[in-house]
């Protein structure tokens, strides 16, 4: 019998001490970084190496199956269905540029449902975590999304992933233009986080990679919002709607 409570408090545990690692080392990790071979438009840093490789390290000892941005699929030990997802540095080019928020991002699901997700905010040190069962909870405050239900009213958070083909964007144009304001951060993790605690009140991308949503879906459910995804047109890519519950698509 698996104990989901010990892995979320192992998880917590491990995006903490990772974080704060590089929090008190990110001069370590600054420098050059590198556009990926296989996306001319996808950049790549030392960072999200060394930051991946501290967090699989830790997460492999629970020997559940494990899903990373650099790493790929990992098989584990436990022929289970939970699987973790890990974004090692969510909002890379934020962080490399000094332009916004950027994290790190580690969840837990069961087939194709969100069990938690944990959010490291790499650009204040604070701890998210949250799932369905658990509630949302940003440090050790209570959080929960917005009431509002009117979309003339109501802000819509979104992006474009470096897949997203910008010549095909008329789906896009007819969700975000209900919107009476539209915010781009960079950082899917964080802009779902904003969702699950009020700050805003839809997320919407397409082709977005699963670890990049994978632990703010789980925490949106906990603050109370509803998440819609289904699988988009490249390997592990989705397209998301998240919201407070009362802004359906």
């Amino acid at each position: 019998m698996i104990d989901l409570n010990k892995l979320l408090d192992l998880t917590k545990l491990v995006a903490t001490e990772v974080g704060f690692d590089f929090l008190n080392n990110r001069d370590k990790y600054s420098g050059k970084y590198n556009f990926s071979p296989d996306n001319q438009k996808e950049v790549k840093t030392k960072a999200d190496n060394v930051l991946e490789d501290k967090i699989i390290k830790k997460i492999l000892k629970t020997e559940l199956s494990i899903l990373s941005e650099e790493s790929g699929y990992i098989k584990g030990k436990k022929n289970l269905d939970y699987l973790f997802i890990i974004d090692p540095l969510d909002g890379t080019f934020n962080f490399v540029k000094g332009l916004g928020p950027h994290a790190i991002s580690i969840a837990l699901w069961n087939n194709n449902t969100p069990i938690f997700g944990v959010i490291f905010n790499l650009t204040n040190g604070r701890l998210a975590w949250g799932g369905k069962n658990y509630g949302a909870y940003y440090d050790e405050t209570n959080i929960s999304v917005s009431d509002i239900c009117d979309k003339n009213k109501a802000s819509i958070l979104t992006g474009f992933p470096v897949r997203q083909d910008l010549n095909d964007v008329d789906y896009f144009w007819k969700i975000i233009r209900q919107f009476s304001k539209v915010r781009m951060f960079g950082s899917a993790s964080i802009s779902l986080l904003k969702v699950a605690k009020g700050s805003a009140d839809v997320y919407f991308e397409k082709e977005i990679m699963l670890w990049d949503v994978a632990a703010g879906l789980a925490i949106v459910q906990g603050g109370g919002g509803s998440v819609d995804f289904k699988k988009g047109k490249f390997e592990f890519s989705l397209d998301v709607y998240a919201s407070n519950n009362n802004l359906t698509v």
